[in-house]
This record gives C-alpha cells, sequence and structure tokens, in this order.
C-alpha cells in the first residue's frame, strides 16, 4: 500500500533531474544520457554496501553498443523498510472506518476508508568517479529540496476504478550530504537521508458473502459497496373516517 508513495519519489527525482545544471564535463554527459539511465531504484541502506549496490545497477544496465555512455555519475534511491507512525495527535489519521462516497463514481457506491499517517525513510546516494561531480550533485539536490512548493508530490491510489490523490512531502534534512567511504580512491559516494511525510488511505469495501448493494463484484477492481440503509420515521395519523 506504500508503493504510491515510491512512485511519488520517483516522479520527484525525475523534476530534480530535469533542473540538474552541468558544473562539471561528467555531469554534461549526465543531463544527456536520461532519467531512466541516471536515478535507479536500490535495496534498502544501500550505502552499508554501496559498491555492492552500483555493481548490482551496473548489471542490470541493458543498454549495448560501443557507443554506451559511461555508467558514472548515476543516483540510486532506497526506500527503508521501516514505517514510522504520526500518532494520535496527527489529525490525518482515521482509526475508526469511515463511510465515503466518490463523486466521480458513476455507480454512487458507499464505501469504508481508514488512514494511516506517517514517515517512510528513503536515502538518495549520489556515485560519481570524482569529487566536484558528486558535490555538485548533492548540493543541486539540496538546494532543489530548499523550495517548500518542489517538495510536495501526490500519491496516487487506485480503488474502484478511480485514482485517489493524497499529498506527501519530501522533509528537507537537517545534515548535509555525507560521504561514504568505500576504500576506493576512484570512487566517491555522498549520500543524502529523507523522510517522505504521508497519509497513506486504506478503503474497504464489502467482501465475498457480506451484504453489499449489488453494483460490482467484491474481490475485484470493481467492488460492490456497502448497502445503503434507509431510516424511516414513521408520524402516526388519525385514522380516516
Amino acid at each position: 500500500m506504500f508503493e504510491p508513495v515510491k512512485a511519488g519519489l520517483g516522479e520527484f527525482m525525475q523534476a530534480f533531474y530535469a533542473e540538474v545544471v552541468p558544473t562539471t564535463r561528467p555531469l554534461v554527459e549526465f543531463v544527456e544520457r536520461g532519467f531512466p539511465y541516471c536515478v535507479a531504484w536500490a535495496p534498502t541502506r544501500m550505502v552499508d554496501r554501496a559498491e555492492e549496490m552500483l555493481a548490482a545497477y551496473q548489471r542490470n544496465d541493458t543498454r549495448q553498443g560501443p557507443t554506451r555512455p559511461p555508467d558514472l555519475p548515476v543516483i540510486l534511491v532506497a526506500v527503508a523498510k521501516d514505517w514510522v507512525p504520526a500518532g494520535r495527535e496527527f489529525t490525518t489519521q482515521i482509526a475508526d472506518p469511515v463511510d465515503i462516497t466518490f463523486p466521480d463514481d458513476p455507480k454512487q457506491r458507499y464505501f469504508r476508508v481508514k488512514a494511516v499517517a506517517g514517515d517512510v525513510r528513503a536515502q538518495v546516494a549520489i556515485f560519481a568517479s570524482d569529487e566536484p561531480t558528486a558535490k555538485s550533485l548533492a548540493a543541486q539536490l539540496l538546494l532543489f529540496l530548499d523550495s517548500p512548493s518542489r517538495r510536495r508530490f501526490l500519491a496516487r491510489y487506485p480503488f474502484a476504478g478511480l485514482e485517489h490523490e493524497y499529498p506527501a512531502q519530501v522533509e528537507a534534512p537537517d545534515n548535509p550530504a555525507s560521504s561514504i567511504d568505500t576504500g576506493s580512491q576512484n570512487l566517491t559516494v555522498l549520500a543524502v537521508d529523507l523522510t517522505l511525510k504521508c497519509t497513506v488511505p486504506i478503503f474497504m469495501a464489502p467482501k465475498a458473502g457480506e451484504p453489499n448493494d449489488g453494483k460490482g463484484t467484491p474481490g475485484t477492481d470493481d467492488p460492490a459497496g456497502y448497502p445503503l440503509t434507509n431510516e424511516v420515521d414513521a408520524v402516526g395519523q388519525e385514522p380516516s373516517p
């Protein structure tokens, strides 16, 4: 259920890549290479095994031919496995299910939703063959993060044939880009730790065998809604003569 947050982070990184200014010769090639060949996902805490993660990225790079660009610089992005809840004081959390309808739902079904809010830890590691290039990318990333409007992105959650947008934000780090010692004189690695503040909805629909409104099929992408209960107030009347 956190994949939309990861996808939103990918869009955030793509927006950063589009604004990178080549201040060194390797960065000239970096901005021409294209986003898919410059930014990639890696397992969690990739800086603990920096060179191993870089080697895995290079093995998975499917570009062929003698004109293949150099592999460096490259940015690897990882999302941690843990989850840090925001706590009861976070007003966007919804612990008890509430009834909900979607204006764009042509069937006007009733569903229920809960929501969790908290932090997803992420890490951006910059790999370069020279220190000036790594520093330039790190400085430009932290500058990009300095804009509150750029730090916000939307995570899109599919449910009942619709996409539901929930906001998320990249929290700017107080710490600088940290140098990771790999023991190699020909590799500079700088890591930036990020925190993604997000609210994740948990949509609920009747399960198979439970009462429903018959406007869909339980357990599918087109689920039935909860049955609508109509309350009727009886008003006493004098019997007709």
